[in-house]
Order: C-alpha cells, then structure tokens, then sequence
C-alpha cells in the first residue's frame, strides 16, 4: 500500500469518521497526492469497487456531504478551509492541497530521520547510537500502521488487479503503456507549427494520449505552452465550452474579438476530447472558425490536439456545403491511432504481470490477443477477468 493511502486510511478517514463508501470515493478521486480525478473516472471505478456508485451526479452529491458535513468546523478538529467553497473544480483542487499539507507532515513526523533527531537525547550516545534508534523507530512506525490499516487494505482489492482502469482515460503516468511512437510523432507536428487531430475507435486510447501530451508539454514543446485539458462529454453546449475554456485558462468569460484580445499574449495547448460533441445541438460551426483563428500561425495563442472518431471533415458535415472544408480540419493534422500489435500487447500483459506473483498461461495470452485484436480497452477487459479467475481460485 502507497504511504498517500496509508496517510487517508490511518488518520483522515478515521479522524473525520468517514464510511465505506465515503473512503472508497475518496480514494479513486485523489489516488495520490498530485492527482484529482475528474466525477466520471471516479464513477468508472465502481466496476472494480461497488461501494463506488457508477452515476457521476451521485459522486457529485457524495462528495458535497464529504466536504459539508464531514469536513466542516467542529470543536477541537481542524477542518477544511473551504469545506462550504461553491465550484466543484476549484474546490477539489483546494482540498487535494490542503491533504497534501497535512500528508507531508505526517510523513515527516513518521517517516523522516530528521524529525526523530530533534528530539532530546542523553549526550553520551553516540552518532552511531542515534542513526540506529532513529531507524529502529521508523522501522517500528511503519510495521505499526501498517498493521493498523491491513484489516482496511483487505477492503481495496480492486488496487491488487493490475489490469486497471477498464474504462476512461488512464491518467497515471506510471499506467500508461505502448504509445512512444505516436507522442513523438504528436510533438515533431505541435512543433513544426500545426495543430494535430488523433482518429480512432473508441477505448483505442486517445484520450490517454491526450492526457499524456499535456502532462509531458513542458519537456518536450519547443515553444512553452500551458496546457490546458477539456472533456466535451461533460460540456453542454457551445456557451458553456466557452465558460469552460475561459476558467480553465484563468480569463473572464468571452467569445470572439474579446476572447481573442484576451488570449493575445496567452501560449495554450488546448486539449479536447470527444470533439465529436460539437456536432450536437448547441454548437455550431462558430465556436470552431473561432478555435482555428485562434490556433493559425506559429506563435498563435491556441495550439489544438483533439481526439474524435473520424475525420473531421466526415464529422462536421455542415463544413461540406457549397465546396467548404472543416475549420478544425484545415489546421490539425490527422494521426491514426491503432491497435496494440502482437509485440506491444505482450509487453503490456508482461509489465503488468510483473507487479505481482501470478504468471498467464501461453495458452491464455494467445486467447486473449485472439479476442482483443490488440485494442486496449478490450484487452484490459479480458486481462482484467482473466487475472480474477487466479485470485479467485
């Protein structure tokens, strides 16, 4: 178990009397102390834990309860500075970086040697006497909460199958597998100038990509851009896109010339998922002419890397009137994302495998890649029920 999660299990779960369900919904939202999980990944978990409900609104509910009640003031407790704080986004930003203050200080008090050596100690011990009381004492505390948490770490078997996430976007870094390729590829076209659109079948893996290019931007675009992520499954309709963007970048809320005065001196790599949305009622082909004015040219505010299903000039059908091309498409260059070849898919199951003690058959693997075809999402899938029948054995 991750000291972050012995951290919530031994003294914030217990100190703020959280239930079952509450300390699974906080754990898939905040599995470590950088990462914040947006409602519908959390919800995806419950096919793993079923205390997790699978409705994005009811973790949306929970997690008020969370912060309203369960963190709020009460007497001889700290609680949450902004436990009764309005916005959903900011607001589980603000108690991510309030546990993590408190994490930090709990591993210093716990796990550091240095925390240890200032305490009092007689004078006629040696420097040698010291460093190994020191680690006996670490050594004591760990084995301690270790043992305090092991009833509660039985709870948590969906974190012992490694084929994990079955659905959505895999947004850890030490998860995510077998796409050096295309994000090389993704980043020589974002640096020659151009903007990049990934084409593929749902669950092949765009969305991960997605999330990947935005946490790696900072390393590997010659022009520094911040990056900034949006879901359009979560996003109504155009006016509400505009909110999203404008909040995201840190602006007042604005389309068109103003928008584009305020993002003048902006640099963005602006990340969209599911851009296929915008063919629902409630966009229109404004909002995309505005997105390419704003990401033509090399030193332009935005730069776009989208995912959708198809081309985009298939999935805007409106931009085919009278000879027109997609506005999007006339700045993104196109990426194919594949499936997995033989090769990668077992390298996968492989590093998986490696985290723990159980080893598939060949006769296993071969059905597997048989039933698969190499697609991620459905590879997880039959790893994941596969590695069950072991553990259940």
């Amino acid at each position: 178990m991750k000291s972050w999660q012995l951290f919530l299990i031994s003294e914030v779960f217990r100190e703020y009397d959280l239930s079952k369900k509450e300390q699974a919904i906080v754990l898939a939202k905040f599995p470590d102390e950088e990462t914040v999980r947006i409602n519908r990944q959390v919800a995806e978990q419950a096919l793993e834990d079923d205390r997790i409900p699978a409705d994005p609104e009811t973790i949306r509910r929970q997690l008020w309860t969370i912060y309203n009640e369960r963190f709020a003031p009460k007497e001889n407790r700290e609680h949450f500075p902004g436990y009764d704080r309005k916005g959903s986004n900011a607001k589980d930003k603000l108690f991510q970086a309030w546990l993590k203050q408190k994490y930090l200080h709990w591993k210093t008090v716990n796990f550091d040697p240095v925390s240890t050596s200032s305490k009092v100690v007689p004078q006629e011990l040696t420097k040698q006497d010291n460093t190994n009381q020191e680690n006996t004492k670490q050594e004591a505390t760990e084995k301690e909460i270790t043992k305090q948490v092991a009833i509660e770490q039985k709870s948590y078997d969906f974190l012992t199958n490694p084929f994990i996430p079955l659905v959505g976007r895999v947004d850890d870094s030490q998860l995510f597998f077998g796409r050096d390729r295309e994000i090389k590829q993704i980043f020589e076209i974002l640096n020659s100038g151009s903007s990049v659109t990934l084409i593929g079948e749902e669950g092949i893996g765009k969305s991960s990509i997605l999330w990947s290019i935005c946490q790696q931007a900072n390393n590997f675009l010659h022009l520094s851009r911040e990056s900034v992520f949006l879901d359009l499954n979560w996003i109504h309709d155009e006016d509400e896109f505009y909110t999203a963007l404008c909040e995201e970048v840190g602006i007042s809320k604005a389309k068109g010339y103003t928008l584009t005065r305020n993002l003048r001196n902006r640099r963005i790599l602006l990340a969209i998922d599911n851009v296929g949305k915008m063919t629902w009622e409630g966009f229109t082909r404004q909002v995309r002419d505005q997105l390419r004015g704003l990401a033509e040219g090399s030193l332009a505010p935005l730069r776009l890397i989208l995912a959708a299903s198809e081309s985009l000039d298939d999935l805007f059908n409106d931009s085919q009137d009278e000879g027109k091309t997609s506005p999007l498409a006339g700045v993104c260059q196109e990426e194919i994302i594949a499936p997995w070849n033989d090769l990668t898919a077992r390298k996968f199951i492989a590093t998986r495998l490696a985290m723990t003690k159980i080893n598939f058959t060949e006769a296993e693997i071969q059905q597997i890649l048989q039933k698969s075809h190499g697609h991620p999402r459905k590879l997880m899938r039959l790893c994941y029920q596969n590695y069950s029948r072991y553990v259940n054995r």
